[in-house]
């Protein structure tokens, strides 16, 4: 009879365990302090709810279909003009990486839109393009797209020039050699780009929506624009809360990538 066992799951209990209570212990810290500031009446109660009123008010807001509609029109903005800011940036940044002249010429202004408030494009956009989807998309794109392409810069630039050149000893065209050597060596740091250009592009999106009104196209800032006017604290702060998880959720997925890419290549060594 073959010695042959199946394999043991990489992850126990207690690895799973040890990972989850850190996160929960900070969420139990966050709500003792929030508890102890209710209480303490430094702000009335109308206008800085305790957690048990917020996560009430959150829970009722999750059974209605315009939270769904809302909270749908924000991923399919954020996740559109992610995708477009993931195009442009990728093809900019390798553009610039690989020709010298045009990174002498827009190097530096790359970087300068990156630190640019996404916010101080709203005015532009909305004269541009008006109060629309267009105006959005625009900002989100500008928003992401420098992150991005500085991710591919830097993801280039710390190739090894010895792939480069055994690339071209093994007969390694332009095309070849970048899609199957500097582009795959690059890939962590093209990453790393890619979680910080999402979230320029989530604050740009969040911004966006709190600026941009359509009318009868609800999402998740219009409705935070919508409990601030009404005074319903409890909405407004359960509403933030449902962006923050939304940001951690996205955040969790690129993590989990980089940390599989990291450790595929030896990069990281799982206890």
């Amino acid at each position: 009879m073959s010695n042959t066992r199946f394999r043991r799951p990489n992850i126990s209990l207690r690895e799973a365990w040890a990972w989850t209570w850190p996160k929960l212990f900070a969420v139990a810290l966050v709500l003792l302090a929030w508890q102890l500031l209710f209480l303490s009446e430094w702000r009335p109660s109308y206008v800085l709810p305790g957690p048990i009123e917020t996560f009430a008010a959150l829970f009722e807001m999750v059974g209605t279909e315009r939270f769904w509609l809302s909270t749908q029109t924000t991923m399919t903005r954020a996740g559109f003009g992610f995708l477009l800011a993931l195009v442009i940036g990728s093809f900019v940044g390798i553009a610039v990486a690989r020709i010298k002249p045009l990174r002498l010429a827009i190097g530096n202004v790359i970087t300068g839109l990156q630190v640019m408030p996404s916010i101080a494009w709203f005015p532009l956009a909305i004269l541009v393009f008006g109060l629309n989807e267009q105006a959005i998309l625009f900002v989100v794109v500008l928003g992401a797209g420098p992150s991005i392409a500085n991710g591919v810069i830097a993801g280039i630039d710390h190739v090894p020039p010895a792939f480069t050149r055994l690339g071209r000893v093994l007969g390694a065209g332009n095309i070849g050699l970048y899609r199957d050597i500097v582009l795959p060596a690059a890939l962590p740091t093209y990453v790393a780009g890619l979680v910080q250009g999402w979230s320029f592009a989530w604050r740009s999106l969040m911004a966006g929506e709190l600026l941009v009104i359509i009318a009868e196209t609800p999402s998740l800032g219009t409705t935070l624009d919508f409990a601030r006017q009404m005074s319903k604290a409890p909405e407004l702060i359960a509403t933030m809360i449902v962006i923050l998880i939304i940001g951690m959720l996205v955040d969790t997925v690129f993590g989990t990538i980089s940390r599989k890419i990291r450790r595929d290549r030896g990069l990281a060594i799982d206890d």
